[in-house]
């Protein structure tokens, strides 16, 4: 399992047209990558600007195969205009999970 957290801060007259881009990626997503675990896009509690996309893949490659996509370079292309700046991304590798992620193959 391999795990990526990016936090987007969106410039306040496009939070729509982010949000819509942001829902366009993950739907692409979910219907065209095999090795895509979870991927979700949250909303910070007392921070309206802010968006944190969660993404849980079944390993490295499988994110490599992710950021190798037409979509992915199509979002990439597109959210600039949107956002504040670059996005934070932290690389996550799992330590100790629970529930239905331990029946991820790692």
């Amino acid at each position: 399992m391999y795990a990526v957290v990016a936090r987007f801060e969106v410039r306040p007259e496009a939070v729509e047209e982010f949000d819509a881009l942001a829902q366009w990626r993950i739907t692409e997503a979910a219907r065209n990558e095999p090795g895509l675990v979870a991927y979700a896009v949250h909303r910070v509690d007392g921070e309206p600007l802010a968006r944190v996309f969660y993404e849980i893949y079944r390993d490295r490659e499988a994110f490599r195969e992710h950021r190798a996509t037409p979509q992915t370079a199509e979002f990439l292309a597109r959210h600039a205009q949107y956002v504040q700046g670059s996005p934070r991304m932290e690389l996550l590798e799992p330590l100790h999970t629970a529930g239905r992620l331990t029946d991820t193959p790692v």
